[in-house]
């Protein structure tokens, strides 16, 4: 069992390791900082463990798809104070108070009503809850988010609601296209991204990207990669 143990957390390390180096040369290949890119690890299904072994190798930043699960990670945790958690599934409006309570990050905002509850429900004694606003950029009737021509309409409307900051974009694009296909998807995200950006202040945050795709996502400005299955392993 100790041999698995420590076979499970090599192997951890090595994800943790190569992912890092993807992201840092594809930030090289873009004349970009590859500080300037944050690794989400998205940890769904797995076990505290396997986020203790990401820790120690030095990782803060970790995204959860279910609320429950997420909470009951987050309280068994709660000594690992300087960890960052990032809500990035969709959310049913009744869980809000838990992202309010517990998270750090909400990447998957695409809706007023959560946006005022988020606020109201988040306590003075925290420091804002961190959003991003879900855009649908490829137009999936299938899929969450808010239509491009919206985006900037609804930051406006996030401006008075002083217990949550709206920190950028999120997205996730059509899945099984070509490259050409999701190059012009991540195009249009960085437009927006920038014009975004320019109007609104504390806006530095382009959450775009995920295992099969960073090297493309990065190549288009995003700041955030929200990587799960590369680093984990198949879920659970």
């Amino acid at each position: 069992m100790a041999t698995e143990t420590t076979q499970a957390t090599a192997t951890l390390t090595a994800n943790f390791a190569r992912i890092n180096d993807q992201i840092k040369q594809a930030a090289n290949a873009n004349k970009r900082d590859p500080s300037h890119i944050k690794l989400l690890a998205v940890s769904k299904t797995k076990p505290v463990s396997d986020i203790v072994v990401a820790y120690a190798f030095g990782h803060r930043d970790f995204g959860e798809n279910y609320v429950q699960e997420a909470v009951e990670k987050i309280q068994q945790m709660s000594s690992y104070s300087d960890i960052l958690w990032h809500f990035v599934g969709p959310l049913q409006s009744n869980k809000s108070k838990l992202i309010a309570e517990y998270f750090d990050w909400m990447h998957s905002l695409d809706r007023i009503k959560i946006a005022k509850r988020l606020n109201e429900q988040r306590s003075a004694h925290q420091s804002p809850l961190n959003v991003c606003v879900q855009v649908n950029i490829d137009d999936e009737q299938s899929k969450a988010g808010i239509a491009p021509s919206e985006v900037i309409n609804f930051i406006e409307q996030l401006q008075p609601l002083s217990r949550i900051k709206c920190r950028g974009l999120m997205t996730i694009p059509k899945a099984d296209v070509s490259d050409t296909e999701r190059r012009a998807s991540f195009a249009k995200m960085q437009d927006l991204f920038s014009q975004c950006a320019q109007r609104f202040d504390n806006i530095d945050t382009l959450s775009m990207g995920m295992s099969d795709d960073l090297a493309i996502a990065i190549e288009y400005g995003s700041t955030m990669v929200r990587v799960g299955t590369a680093l984990f392993g198949k879920r659970d």
